[in-house]
């Protein structure tokens, strides 16, 4: 049977200690693929859900980029970094006695951070500044000034307390370590309410660890190990199809309107009219056609994406040196 280029989406958990760059360049390799991308960084010192479009599928990655997150996470209270995480270099260890930070002192700080909010993202970030990445300019000692978005935090919950003692550049320093969990829009950086929190107790605070659980409708739990070489990668593709139908809503087409829409003419359906994106599909073999508008009963392609491609054929092995005395 024809083998096609791999295409779909690939649900990654990521180890910690790695980019998520990396994670891409793994998938490369796994793949014998260049065209992979991913939809929403994951810091090195995250772990957890990195969505992977391989293929064609890379144009699903602008509507998945958007998606809502949910993270697990540990705040700690009473030592600041520079990049308000465990990557950084700590700022400020002053340290905070556990009598000194009430839970209902924590759940007021916690709640300011809940619902809409105008949130000024971490220095050391990926934001362009002038064209220049802010962590490059934070990391040359220049002063960065970052605009406040407004980002929604839908949940922000505490789940667990551990009070201790760290060691800090060679002191002991108390500390509270507060286990969360949190819900927010695309682009809210969980290190940037770690910040704030800290700031709102007066004890200072920097992210200990984070662990991306949810993007949208997709589950860490439904996600592969990369780096495992038993894992067959191409199986585990979910195909552009069935992702689109948990997107968005769908319109069936037979083998006659799945080639005009291909071929970029307008197809009547009845769907009822919408701006946001439809997914047609091919009935016949379950294949994503592309994204469509719906209006007045016309499907007009947003994002088109073209039937698999079969795979190169391996190079012929060359023809074996005559022998001597033999003619070529």
């Amino acid at each position: 049977m024809l083998e096609t280029v791999p295409d779909g989406i690939l649900l990654v958990d990521k180890p910690q200690g790695i980019s998520s760059h990396r994670v891409v360049s793994i998938a490369r390799r796994r793949l014998g693929l260049k065209k992979v991308g991913h939809a929403g960084t994951l810091d090195p010192m995250a772990t957890g859900l990195l969505l992977l479009g391989i293929g064609h599928s890379t144009r699903l990655l602008t509507h998945l980029v958007g998606l809502g997150k949910t993270y697990t996470a540990t705040i700690r209270l009473g030592v600041s970094t520079d990049s308000d995480d465990a990557d950084g270099t700590p700022t400020a260890a002053t340290g905070v006695a556990a009598a000194d930070v009430t839970d209902e002192a924590v759940e007021r700080a916690v709640a300011q951070q809940r619902g809409q909010i105008d949130q000024v993202p971490s220095t050391v970030s990926a934001i362009k500044v002038d064209g220049r990445r802010a962590y490059d300019l934070a990391r040359k000692g220049e002063t960065v000034e970052l605009q406040s978005r407004t980002v929604t935090v839908s949940r922000f919950d505490v789940t667990g307390r551990n009070d201790r003692t760290v060691t800090v550049d060679g002191a002991e320093v108390p500390v509270v370590d507060l286990d969360v969990v949190v819900t927010c829009s695309s682009g809210t950086y969980v290190r940037a309410l770690a910040r704030d929190v800290g700031a709102a107790l007066g004890t200072g605070a920097h992210l200990t660890a984070l662990r991306r659980t949810q993007v949208g409708p997709f589950d860490v739990a439904d996600a592969i190990d990369l780096e495992d070489d038993a894992v067959d990668v191409r199986a585990a593709l979910a195909r552009p199809a069935v992702v689109a139908r948990r997107l968005f809503s769908s319109v069936s087409l037979d083998a006659a309107a799945a080639k005009d829409l291909t071929d970029g003419k307008r197809v009547a359906a009845d769907h009822p009219d919408s701006d946001d994106p439809v997914a047609a599909v091919a009935a016949a073999d379950d294949r994503l056609v592309g994204l469509v508008s719906v209006r007045r009963g016309l499907l007009r392609v947003i994002t088109n994406f073209p039937a698999p491609a079969a795979a190169p054929a391996p190079a012929a092995a060359p023809a074996p040196a005559p022998q001597n005395g033999a003619h070529a």
